[in-house]
């Protein structure tokens, strides 16, 4: 079955070159082609498409109109698939594009535009309820978040550091406490810190108790 797409993009020659690579897929069909966020909220509404391919940036505003679709689409029409292309690598886009959820949604970086064969498999798959990460964004996410893991137990003192290292041996409490000569009150108080800082408060304690640990090996390679 064809699967119907709505297309924003500002700019002209892009918009036009996107289309047309689109309309050689026999796929697809492309039922309305949008140069702003206006345009394109009214072009889901008359054309009920499958799937919506859009800039992450266009007017009004030109900051990030394709996550704002994204996310009214989520509300207001929850069957569309959205495949946001943008130039930024940035983990934040992409995230902001999952904030409530991954199906359905697709973040791919532009230069993909080229290889039709990868870009019509991203818009078949959000039309799924599917969802497709450029790698390259993946990898920037993985070096973000081992940056900020490595920066958070770098906050840790040496006595805390050293209770989540009993705790990565699979202690408790009164076992730490016993090992390290002082009384499970300051064991508790030790490992309430930990979390703060590893801002892991908010979690189940048995999660927060192995998220930690999870970290403290990452770094020691263990």
């Amino acid at each position: 079955m064809t699967i119907r797409v709505v297309l924003a993009e500002d700019n002209y020659l892009v918009r036009e070159g996107v289309r047309r690579l689109l309309e050689t897929s026999p796929d697809l069909e492309v039922v309305a082609a949008c140069e702003d966020l206006d345009s394109l909220y009214a072009a889901v509404e008359s054309e009920s498409p499958d799937v919506v391919l859009t800039d992450i940036r266009m007017p009004p505003s030109g900051v990030d109109e394709g996550i704002q679709a994204a996310a009214r689409l989520r509300e207001t029409h929850p069957e569309i698939g959205v495949v946001v292309l943008s130039q930024y690598s940035e983990p934040r886009y992409a995230l902001g594009l999952l904030e409530k959820g991954s199906a359905g949604r697709a973040y791919l970086l532009k230069e993909r535009v080229h290889d039709l064969e990868e870009l019509v498999a991203a818009i078949k798959e959000v039309a799924a309820g599917g969802s497709v990460i450029d790698p390259k964004v993946v990898d920037a996410l993985v070096e973000a978040r081992s940056r900020e893991e490595k920066s958070l137990l770098a906050t840790l003192t040496p006595r805390e550091r050293e209770i989540l290292g009993e705790m990565a041996q699979g202690k408790n409490n009164a076992g730490i406490a016993a090992s390290l000569v002082i009384t499970e009150r300051s064991v508790e108080k030790y490992i309430n810190s930990i979390f703060s800082k590893l801002g892991l408060t908010w979690e189940h304690d048995v999660h927060r108790r192995v998220k930690a640990v999870l970290l403290y090996l990452s770094e020691e390679g263990g």
